[in-house]
């Protein structure tokens, strides 16, 4: 599973935006738009795929970030309730998240036996979600789909 970094010119472009975003959000719930909250989005975005919490916190730690657990993930928590991250179980050890804001939809395959992990993206999906959407009045935001499988490199069993 490798995503694609953006550069440092991709980042700023997206961080401003979910910066606001994320700071209307925290000033509706009379919270305050921290230096580690903004450290928590800033690894986020500079991830650009799925990510686990210890991971994350992993990786500001070793950034020298000074994150504490608590506030990493009551800052992955805001940012679910924000809609500017989703949660993407793909197993019943670990939550994996991922940025959905701005993003085109990724869909995820993930093979029962190994755990593999398989990344697409499927217009059709999205055209199906919009028509659904458009038929009860909804406004799409975007949209989640999971395929649980075994995959031919599996072993037999």
């Amino acid at each position: 599973m490798s995503a694609t970094q953006p550069t440092s010119s991709e980042m700023r472009q997206q961080m401003a935006p979910l910066c606001s975003v994320f700071r209307r959000y925290l000033k509706s719930k009379g919270l305050k738009y921290t230096t580690e909250r903004a450290d928590v989005l800033d690894a986020i975005i500079a991830r650009d795929g799925l990510f686990e919490a210890e991971e994350l916190l992993l990786e500001l730690r070793k950034r020298g970030h000074r994150v504490s657990k608590a506030t990493s993930y009551r800052t992955i928590s805001l940012l679910l309730e924000a809609g500017i991250i989703v949660q993407a179980l793909f197993d019943s050890k670990q939550a994996h998240y991922q940025l959905i804001y701005g993003k085109e939809p990724r869909d995820h395959m993930v093979c029962m036996k190994t755990g593999t992990l398989v990344e697409f993206h499927s217009p059709e999906l999205t055209a199906v979600r919009n028509r659904i959407c458009r038929e009860l009045g909804w406004t799409p935001v975007g949209h989640r789909f999971q395929i649980y499988a075994v995959s031919p490199n599996a072993p037999k069993t």
